[in-house]
């Protein structure tokens, strides 16, 4: 479990990265491992994760936008929005076999380690309701 919450750490670090800057997704990864290789991370899960999540952004903005009332993508932290991305993807393409609980969860740590004091609780909130919506419920 420690080596899957490293690598969405790594995850969320290459998300903002990509936002920030606007590097393709190989560049992104390749400045990563440059500067903060640590071991075994990032592995290949977070890579191709990270991957799968810059190809689709858009469509999981979307959700994202759908789920927050009064909240437009803009006005969120680029933390939280990042954190969100992660989650979402994994909520609606269950990766890997991952349950809803532990998603949720996974994203509310990030959110404490890396977010505002209400980043926690926003990022709870919209990712429940997200499962919710979908019907996942694994």
């Amino acid at each position: 479990m420690a080596t899957r919450r490293r690598a969405r750490e790594a995850i969320l670090q290459m998300l903002f990265q990509l936002e920030a800057t606007g590097e393709s997704p190989l560049e992104v990864v390749r400045l990563y491992r440059a500067s903060f290789s640590e071991g075994p991370i990032p592995d290949d899960f977070s890579i191709q994760l990270f991957k799968q999540i810059a190809d689709t952004v858009a469509h999981i903005d979307g959700i994202i936008v759908s789920a927050s009332d009064n909240w437009r993508l803009e006005r969120m932290s680029r933390v939280d929005r990042n954190i969100l991305r992660i989650g979402v993807y994994e909520l609606k393409n269950n990766v890997p076999e991952t349950p809803v609980k532990v998603v949720i969860n996974e994203a509310v740590e990030l959110a404490k380690r890396f977010g505002a004091e209400e980043s926690a609780a926003f990022v709870n909130g919209v990712l429940d309701r997200i499962a919710k919506d979908a019907g996942v419920t694994n």
